[in-house]
Parts: C-alpha cells; structure tokens; sequence
C-alpha cells in the first residue's frame, strides 16, 4: 500500500504539530512555507527528519498530495489556495486532522470574543477535578502534536472561525459558541454571514448524544438556532433572569440549571464584569455536563487567575492602574473592557483596523474615557471616529511613547488601560508581543 502524500502549508505551532502526527501516522510529509520558518520549528522538523521548505512553494510538490493541511492564517485569496482548490484536493486544517486520532472527548469553544478565558475556565475546573486533561488549539499548543505524544482523556480546543472553515467532519461532544459579532471580515469579503457561517460550523457534525453550549443572549446566534438548528443538546447562558436557560443571572447572582439548580454571587467569580460572567456561565455548564462536582466549580471560578494580555494587571504607580487588555484584537473585545471598567480611563488603542466600526464604543468612551491615545501607523480612522467624543487625543507610533504620554495624562485612582479594538501587526509581531512591550514601558516608568 502507498504512503499517503500530505504536504502541510504553514510552518508554525499548528503545521508542525500536524507534521509530527502526519509523520507518526506513516504519511509521506512535506511542510512548505512561504515565509521564514522560525529556528525552534525547524530544530523540530530536522530532528522528526520531516522535509520542509521556507520562503517559497514548489507547486508542483503541493499539487501532489493527497491531502492539504493548511495553517489558519493563510487567506483563500492566496495564489497556492486557489491552485489547490483548482485541483480539487482536500484541505482540511490542523484541528481537523487531529480530531480523526483521537478517541478523546473533544469540548471545542469558538466566539469572537471571551473564547480563551472560557478555554482556559473549563480547563482550570477539569484540571483542578483531576480529570487527564489538556488546553490546545488557537490558545497555545497544537491539539496534533498533543495528539501525537500522549493522549489525554479531555481535549479542550479554542478554535477559531479560520480553524472551522477548514473543518468537515469535526465532531466536539460538548461545543460552547460565545457570541457572534463582527471580525476578521476582511477574510470574508466583508460578508458577516459568512464569518457567521463558519462559527456555526462547530455544531455542523453533532448528534443527540453531543452538547451545545451558547449564549441566548446573542441576537445572531438566536437567528442561527431558527435557521440551522443543531441536531444536539442546547444549553443557553443569559444575563438575564431567564429561567428557561440552563444558566442565568438574577438579582446579582448566577443560577446554574443543568443538572439541580444551585447558585453563586456574581461577586465571588475570579473575573469581575459583565462579559466574564457569561464566560463563567458557559465554562460552569460544560463542566456540569461533564458530571464535575459543583463545589468543584464553584471554587474553581473563585480562584482562576486570569490569562495574560486579557485584562491583565500590570501594576500600579501612584495610585495609576495599569492593565494590559492587547489580546483585544476587535472592537467588540474593547467594549467589553470598558464596561467592565468602573474609574476613568485613558485608553490606548490603535493597530491595523479590519474595517472596524467604532459607533458601539462611543457611549462608553464619552462616559468613561478621560483621554485617548492612538498607537498605530494609521490613527486616522480613529481620530475621526472619536474627534468629538473626548477631550484629548494624542497620536503616537510606539508603545514606550505610549505608556509614557498615558502616564502623563492620567490622575491619580485612574487607569491606563491598552485595549487596542484593532490587530497588531503594524508595529507589533503579534499581540503577545504588543502586551510585553506594554508591561515592559510600564515597569520602565
């Protein structure tokens, strides 16, 4: 029998864990990258003796395999993207690929916003009930090299709408959809259905035996439901006193309805405001479905210490809050932060916009912001949304600058918060990198 021949696009943590599996697997590999390929990934490569190739793509190479695995960052648009699918092979993605190895439950989690705290939510009650258990995906380690070197009973995967567009037999037992609101449609044409669309991929695959997860307050997943109804389980979170959800809020107190009907204080969860009480609901059912104890949960979402670069604290000088929120890559992220906010502000935003709309944030910034600060090449669009709505906007194109000049402005039992609503690839490698800058300026001052 031949050895399948599968070449991988993409070079990064989510190709070379699907190389390693591809490779364990007894395929005939071949990764292919257009740009660099980073030194501890081709260490990886050269070590699994799995052959590559960087800065170029041998087309002909590519146009011989049996199958494409392709990273989430390259775009259809991509003239290698519209060869293959000229030559009708299958493409599928990491998240994917790794799915068809593993008999393991798959609780996968999507959203435009709060998918990685929730992640990281379900993973911490799993984790701290002593379940074998592992956090992959679009948050950090490739779900196929975690696949390839020891299975774990539980996968939790953060899979992101570029992940699903690939995905065509994916099937989570549990999958948690956190909301649907406007981002990354510069990938789809600008069409919101379409980025819609592939959100409500992660329900595409399931069964009655399988759960679904969602929140019932979100108008566009409520149309989804009318529309595509998934063939599993529902189980809707809500901020209001609704008590038809299997999770919902009244009088400052969360009711979880799963199993039996228990309840805890808004204000004992670890994450304060109104976006991470629903990232709580979401990570408490899942747990509930996965017959975790609820003085488990209950304690678990007392003392999760949050992630980084999300509402992140950073610390504290002379009586000025520093907080680090760089993983805020769209608007809807930003709205968040501000309302979870409860002192005045100066915001530092800016970065590569993706045809963002700011109307949603202007209540918020007239009532909450004291002082703006614009961080990117491009401020303009900013500058024009915001020109009228607040008293001061400054203009800068570094994060020292930045800090310095928010520092400058604010006054004391103030805080400086980096919320950018836009990517950051301008003058940042990523948005792990424009957070370390943030908290670098910071301890600087």
């Amino acid at each position: 029998m031949m050895k399948k021949q599968i070449v991988i696009l993409g070079g990064g943590e989510s190709g070379v864990g699907a190389a390693l599996l591809a490779k364990q697997n007894n395929a005939l590999v071949f990764v292919s990258d257009y740009s660099e390929i980073s030194d501890n990934y081709k260490t990886v490569l050269l070590e699994s003796d799995i052959a590559f190739e960087e800065k170029i793509h041998s087309m002909e190479r590519i146009l011989n395999a049996d199958l494409i695995i392709k990273s989430p960052g390259i775009p259809e648009s991509t003239t290698v993207m519209k060869s293959i699918r000229d030559a009708k092979i299958e493409v599928v993605s990491e998240i994917e690929y790794a799915s068809r190895f593993t008999d393991s439950t798959i609780i996968a989690v999507t959203g435009s916003n709060g998918k990685t705290t929730t992640t990281s939510l379900i993973y911490h009650i799993l984790n701290k009930a002593g379940l074998r258990v592992a956090i992959v995906g679009n948050i950090g380690d490739s779900f196929a090299q975690s696949v390839a070197q020891k299975q774990h009973d539980v996968y939790v995967v953060e899979v992101s709408s570029f992940q699903l567009d690939d995905c065509n037999t994916f099937k989570p037992q549990i999958g948690v959809l956190t909301n649907i609101t406007p981002d990354h449609l510069d990938r789809y044409n600008n069409d919101f259905s379409k980025y819609a669309d592939a959100k409500w991929k992660i329900t595409a695959q399931q069964d009655e035996n399988d759960h679904f997860v969602f929140n019932a307050d979100d108008v566009v997943i409520q149309k989804k439901l009318q529309e595509q109804p998934p063939s599993s389980n529902r189980h809707g979170f809500s901020l209001t006193h609704n008590e038809t959800q299997a999770a919902y809020t009244e009088l400052e107190e969360i009711f979880f309805n799963v199993n039996k009907t228990y309840k805890m204080s808004i204000y004992q969860l670890a994450l304060q405001g109104k976006h991470n009480t629903a990232n709580s609901m979401a990570a408490g059912i899942v747990a509930e479905l996965m017959g975790i104890r609820k003085e488990v949960i209950r304690q678990s979402l007392q003392d999760f210490d949050n992630i980084e670069h999300r509402m992140e604290k950073v610390a504290s000088v002379r009586g000025i809050e520093f907080i680090n929120d760089s993983k805020a890559t769209n608007v809807n992220s930003t709205w968040y932060a501000l309302e979870s906010m409860n002192k005045p502000v100066v915001l530092i935003v800016g970065g590569i916009d993706k045809g963002n709309d700011y109307s949603s944030l202007i209540p918020l910034v007239e009532e909450k912001v004291s002082a703006l600060i614009c961080l990117g090449k491009d401020n303009e669009p900013l500058v024009k949304a915001f020109q009228d709505k607040v008293d001061v906007i400054q203009q800068t194109q570094s994060m020292s600058a930045a800090v310095r000049m928010a520092y400058y402005l604010a006054k004391k039992n103030q805080i400086v918060l980096l919320s950018p609503a836009c990517a950051s690839f301008d003058l940042f490698s990523n948005y792990e990198d424009r957070g370390n800058q943030f908290k670098q300026a910071v301890r600087e001052l």
